[in-house]
């Protein structure tokens, strides 16, 4: 019998760009593609990527940062702003459009995520119980990660769900860090809605709440968003970046004694700093 052939493995060919027949014909060399660069494009490209979604910037700054003459930038500011890629505000600062600002929160969100999955492992596993990560997007706060606890009484977490800015720990733990206009702004979004009967509805109480956060970098929910759960949480303030994230670890307060408050007030402190310092490096 005939012995079978056998297929000889040959190395993959390397992937070709695809040209245009037109410069093709022309005779262009196409080993690194730069003849095709559009330069305005690239100036466009250059200008959104000065905006971290978060501080607007004015003409001079993006000049200095893009190295492009104003009048320049100018018009390409115009043209990204006709195309909804870009807003200015009434002090003549430009932002990111939300189309645009969405994207980029969306892409920062991720990366804490993954940043701060050890720290909310760590906590969920010390403590037996939910520990759950925040992220604040424009004017609402979303539940971003969770590890529950395998307790048959929990606290639940549900990721993506919004957070009452008002009587949830992350909640009142990343509001308390924001300006007061952005923290207004928070609240009108959401409301100052009694869920139990400790419940604060009253602004002014809630703020000077909000002071207290600031000195001692812990937020409280004790009973204030469901009868019989307690929540610890506290903001991650990375030096020099706005404040837009928070952890926690929540309990049905039967399970929480003033010994055990006391250890995991600091633990939830202690893990969202060591969250923030990794973010700095990062």
């Amino acid at each position: 019998m005939p012995a079978k052939s056998r297929k000889v493995a040959t190395p993959e060919k390397a992937t070709r760009r695809r040209i245009p027949k037109w410069a093709m014909q022309a005779g262009v060399d196409s080993a690194s593609g730069e003849q095709y660069f559009l330069r305005s494009i690239g100036r466009a490209l250059d200008v959104l990527n000065c905006f971290d979604g978060k501080a607007p910037l004015a003409l001079k700054e993006l000049s200095i940062r893009t190295k492009l003459p104003e009048s320049t930038l100018f018009r390409v500011l115009l043209t990204l702003e006709n195309h909804a890629y870009l807003q200015q505000d009434v002090d003549g600062t430009y932002q990111l459009a939300p189309k645009l600002r969405f994207g980029w929160l969306v892409e920062q969100a991720n990366a804490l995520r993954n940043t701060a999955r050890v720290e909310i492992e760590r906590l969920a596993n010390r403590f037996n119980e939910t520990a759950s990560l925040s992220y604040l997007y424009d004017d609402r706060i979303h539940v971003l990660d969770s590890v529950e606890t395998f307790h048959e009484i929990r606290m639940s977490n549900r990721i993506g769900r919004v957070l009452p800015p008002h009587c949830s720990a992350m909640g009142k733990a990343i509001s308390a860090f924001q300006s007061r206009a952005l923290a207004d702004q928070i609240l009108e979004i959401y409301g100052l809605s009694s869920r139990t009967e400790h419940t604060i509805t009253d602004r002014a109480k809630l703020f000077q709440e909000f002071e207290e956060i600031r000195s001692t970098g812990i937020a409280c929910d004790r009973e204030e968003s469901i009868l019989g759960g307690i929540c610890f949480g506290a903001a991650i303030r990375p030096e020099g970046q706005p404040v837009v994230a928070a952890i926690s670890v929540s309990t049905p307060i039967v399970r929480m004694t003033p010994e055990r408050e006391l250890e995991t007030r600091k633990a939830v402190h202690q893990a969202a700093v060591r969250i923030a310092e990794q973010l700095i490096k990062n």
